[in-house]
């Protein structure tokens, strides 16, 4: 039998309620009468005039990408997303919530949950995840059965916009659910170092279910080996694990070190190596070896490899290590969990915790070169722009300056593209090499090798990759990095090099801490079905920050924005909050009140006073509160008139998506939108909403008919003022169905 057969056999009598083939000449059972019925909901645009198929997401923002009623169950996500952000998937988050519930039973950030880690985008073909067009494209098939209902939302928790997020989700609508049908789940955690004298957990449970599936990330604080931990898998309660491994590449059904590889049950598809900074991702799918537990399950793995003294030489094979792991842990659980804890927020989640992302175009003058000329390229794939080096051949160099505000350890990433006519380079930090591996040879490791050539050719054009040049002690000050040819692929048609980005992390401190004193888990009040995020009732979160202190209060706001309408009475100590003197206060504060949308409409006044605020992501937080508030926040036009003129354009957006959701009782706005429609310079995709919010007002907008048709006439904009012409004349916007 074909491995494929296999595969699929396995699934069905894993599903519960699908019926098992008889006949093995159907093993996919395609010839059997369906008892659902099959929908999907994307990022269409059903628009006529249009084919932006994509949505946008601002700092902050929820995308509410599915809300489906059921019986049912989700069998296929696929996303793409265009971002200039570094790391920009570890900063988009997705969330599944299950009938109703406050508390997610997925969350976890979105690269991860697609089976890559650090931010990276990589290809990957598993049987429950697969990523392709050099990791863009990412799809899972995870089932994910639901007795109510199922809403799966992204939040974009970082400091760009996403330009562009297209999604697909398929479902099936069944008239029941078996009894024995669990929840799927996903959980995201991380530490950075692991926790001196206690292995690394995936998850801790409570409850009955199975485990299903592991994504492990680990970039290595020192170089050497990583991987001789061994997975533990201790099922309710046991004192001794009853799945012990016996190292970790083991676990991911490799063995004598990982490479980049994928298969059915298992996959790499980062491996750096054992360099200083050197980053895995592993996949494992317990598909044919589900977990099961009755009670409880504790999911983890050992955090030991090989040492190294300060000379190079080996010091040990087998000692724990302080490297930084995160992880997502996948499980199918009857009711959802409602035990685990709030997963770091937006930057936390980064792979060292922190990132300044530097464009080199932004410092072209400053640029130098040799055997070549360096200009910068704009647009060059989707909205992406490039410092391009056209260069003569081997040995041509470019000088790119970065300047460092403390001095410190950092993590170097350079950004590159790749083209059909870039060459072969490698990169220097101050005329001295980088990625330079300092251990001696020893049994079983190779020796020292020297710097990495990053070989830029491809048949089509990709922006960017990421290639981390390593840990540097670096002053404060400017520094140079050098790219310098080294020769091209024999199908390049040139030598030439294209780089999008430095980015400079602060490595934190890798002294391990010491394992937590164990705390009994207070005991929850009776909730008498009110709803509850966690475990905890809202009334306990309004308590809570009320003696809390800054550092922890974000935390507390946006748990009380996961409760959306339902937080209504919180309203003015969310609206308190945004008086906070701290901007990541303001922001949480902000963000809460966006998920609470038109019960929080007693907030417009401090919304509005918002839009003002010195931290750009507060004001545009505040427009997308005032958005979701809708026609009730017509008492802040004046507010979104003046805001319309904010100097960053991730605000500009959703004030013009605020006044259009307010609609007719914005009609104020209209000469200040048309205003801003004629600004010469702005972003397309800021018209575009200034267009639509100017339908959105409706007849009382007349006045702008003469812009929006001279926009048509000059194919400009050509969708969203169509559009906004039929609105404005009352008549019907034609779509495809």
């Amino acid at each position: 039998m074909k491995w494929w057969m296999t595969a699929v056999l396995v699934l069905v009598s894993q599903s519960g309620w699908a019926q098992t083939p008889g006949d093995l000449l159907d093993p996919l059972g395609l010839a059997r009468s369906k008892t659902y019925t099959a929908g999907r909901v994307s990022s269409d645009n059903r628009a006529v005039f249009s084919n932006d198929d994509s949505r946008k997401i601002m700092p902050g923002e929820t995308l509410v990408m599915a809300d489906l009623g059921g019986p049912g169950m989700v069998t296929h996500i696929w996303v793409t997303v265009a971002d200039n952000e570094f790391a920009w998937s570890r900063l988009v988050r997705i969330r599944v919530y299950y009938d109703g519930l406050k508390t997610p039973a997925v969350d976890a950030p979105l690269g991860d949950f697609f089976g890559v880690g650090h931010g990276y985008e990589r290809d990957l073909n598993t049987m429950m995840v697969r990523n392709s067009s050099f990791g863009r494209a990412r799809n899972e098939y995870w089932p994910m059965p639901f007795r109510k209902a199922c809403r799966i939302t992204v939040t974009n928790e970082g400091a760009r916009w996403v330009p562009m997020f297209y999604y697909h989700v398929d479902y099936r609508k069944y008239p029941s659910l078996p009894d024995d049908i669990d929840y799927f789940h996903a959980y995201y955690r991380q530490e950075r170092p692991a926790i001196a004298g206690k292995n690394y957990e995936f998850v801790s449970l409570k409850g009955s279910g199975h485990y299903v599936g592991t994504v492990l990330n680990v970039i290595q604080s020192q170089v050497g080996w990583f991987g001789e931990g061994d997975d533990l898998f201790y099922v309710d309660g046991a004192s001794n694990p009853q799945i012990y491994g016996t190292g970790s590449e083991d676990y991911f059904t490799d063995a004598w070190d990982l490479r980049v590889a994928a298969g059915l049950y298992a996959g790499t598809p980062v491996t750096e190596g054992v360099r200083l900074g050197a980053r895995l991702t592993g996949d494992r799918w317990h598909i044919p070896d589900p977990i099961p537990f009755t009670r409880s399950l504790w999911a983890g793995i050992e955090h030991a490899g090989w040492t190294y003294n300060p000379d190079g030489t080996l010091k040990t094979g087998f000692e724990e290590r302080p490297d930084f792991f995160s992880s997502v842990a996948f499980w199918y659980q009857k009711g959802v969990n409602e035990d685990l804890e709030e997963p770091p927020y937006g930057e936390a989640r980064l792979p060292l915790g922190n990132a300044e992302q530097i464009a080199p175009e932004n410092s072209i003058k400053d640029v130098t070169a040799t055997g070549g000329t360096a200009s910068v390229q704009l647009e060059v794939d989707w909205a992406k722009n490039v410092v391009a080096f056209e260069a003569a051949g081997k040995g041509s160099r470019i000088n790119i300056p970065i300047d460092v505000r403390e001095a410190g350890r950092y993590e170097i990433i350079v950004a590159l593209a790749q083209a059909p006519n870039y060459g072969d380079y490698v990169a220097l930090l101050d005329d001295g090499p980088t990625n330079v591996d300092p251990r001696k040879a020893a049994t079983s490791e190779p020796a020292a090798t020297g710097p990495e050539v990053y070989h830029n050719y491809l048949p089509e054009v990709l922006v960017a990759v990421d290639h981390p040049l390593g840990w540097f002690d670096l002053t404060k000050g400017r520094h140079v990095i050098s790219f310098v040819c080294q020769g091209k692929d024999e199908r390049s048609a040139g030598y030439n090099l294209g780089v999008h980005s430095v980015v400079l992390e602060k490595v934190p401190s890798v002294e391990q801490p010491a394992p937590a004193a164990r705390t009994e888990t207070a005991a929850r009040p009776a909730t008498a079905g009110a709803p509850v995020y966690r475990g905890w009732p809202l009334s306990y979160y309004v308590e809570k920050l009320k003696g809390a202190g800054a550092a922890t209060s974000p935390d507390l706001l946006r748990a009380i924005g996961a409760f959306g309408p339902d937080a209504a009475s919180a309203v003015p100590v969310l609206s308190a909050a945004l008086g906070d003197a701290a901007p990541e206060v303001r922001a949480a504060a902000a963000w809460a009140l966006c998920q609470v949308q038109a019960a929080a409409a007693p907030a417009v006044p401090v919304l509005a006073k918002a839009l003002a605020d010195s931290s750009p992501r507060v004001r545009d937080l505040a427009a997308v509160a005032l958005k979701n508030i809708g026609p009730q926040a017509a008492g802040a036009v004046p507010d979104l008139v003046r805001a319309l003129d904010d100097p960053v354009d991730y605000v500009r957006f959703p004030v013009a998506d605020a006044i259009g959701a307010i609609g007719p009782a914005a009609s104020a706005a209209v000469p200040a939108l048309v205003n801003r429609f004629q600004t010469k310079g702005e972003s397309g995709i800021v018209l575009n909403r200034v267009a639509l919010a100017l339908g959105a007002i409706g007849p009382a907008a007349r006045s702008a008919l003469p812009v929006l048709e001279k926009a048509i006439s000059a194919n400009r904009l050509g969708a969203a003022a169509r559009e906004a012409v039929l609105r404005i004349q009352g008549k019907p916007v034609p779509t495809w169905w």
